[in-house]
């Protein structure tokens, strides 16, 4: 909502016009790029998944995930940013192969890999809907929260992983769903907002909220499903 100074101000007034029009045409770069890496990953999910392609190990996805990323960023500004960002998403679709064929495996499994698929397209249209039209609240605040929010997942996920706990990784995967919504709504208003202007970036930030959005579903609904 814009101020009185604002209102009263034609420098200010276009200013704001400026900054919005900045903001969706990052916006619309973002999209762009987002549902090419989306296609790209599907598509080496599938490769993977058809294959049968053994998983790579956590420590093995962890460290391609975090070296991709850091070369993503630090080319973000050149040509490479987008030969970096497909590695990266190809990578996760890779990934994303063998727990397909797992799911895929159980009684019922293409019922609950689509029903993963379907929420996921659902929430993130959604959410993004709404982060559009809604207010910006207070960006930075709510980007800590959401920054000590992953990161406390991140490390009680992995606490799952090697110590044997699928109790506290189901409690995981929820946490995990919130806080991606959580994530997709925060980027696309930082977006708009002006405070991410690399769409590199940006595409990078929603696909790994859209990846992990799917995969925790896929785990809520596979657990449900296999009572």
């Amino acid at each position: 909502m814009s101020s009185p100074q604002t209102v009263g101000d034609p420098r200010l007034r276009g200013l704001a016009t400026t900054q919005a029009a900045a903001g969706n045409a990052v916006l619309r770069n973002t999209y762009r790029l987002l549902s090419m890496t989306l296609a790209f990953s599907a598509v080496t999910a599938l490769g993977a998944a058809a294959l049968n392609l053994p998983h790579p190990g956590l420590l093995l996805t962890l460290a391609g995930y975090f070296g991709l990323l850091f070369l993503t960023s630090y080319t973000r500004n050149s040509a490479w940013g987008l030969v970096s960002v497909f590695a990266l998403t190809g990578f996760m679709g890779y990934t994303l192969g063998p727990i397909l064929n797992a799911y895929l495996a159980m009684s019922g499994g293409s019922s609950i890999v689509a029903t993963a698929m379907g929420t996921t397209a659902v929430v993130f249209l959604g959410l993004s809907a709404y982060a559009r039209t809604a207010p910006v609240g207070n960006l930075p605040k709510f980007g800590t929260f959401l920054f000590v929010g992953i990161l406390t997942a991140f490390v009680l996920g992995l606490a799952a992983v090697f110590l044997n706990m699928p109790m506290l990784s189901l409690a995981v995967s929820g946490l995990f769903v919130l806080l991606m919504s959580g994530l997709i709504v925060y980027e696309t208003q930082n977006i708009i907002s002006g405070g991410e202007t690399n769409y590199i970036m940006a595409t990078v930030t929603l696909f790994v909220a859209i990846y992990n959005l799917f995969t925790s579903l896929l785990h809520l609904i596979g657990f449900m499903s296999d009572e």
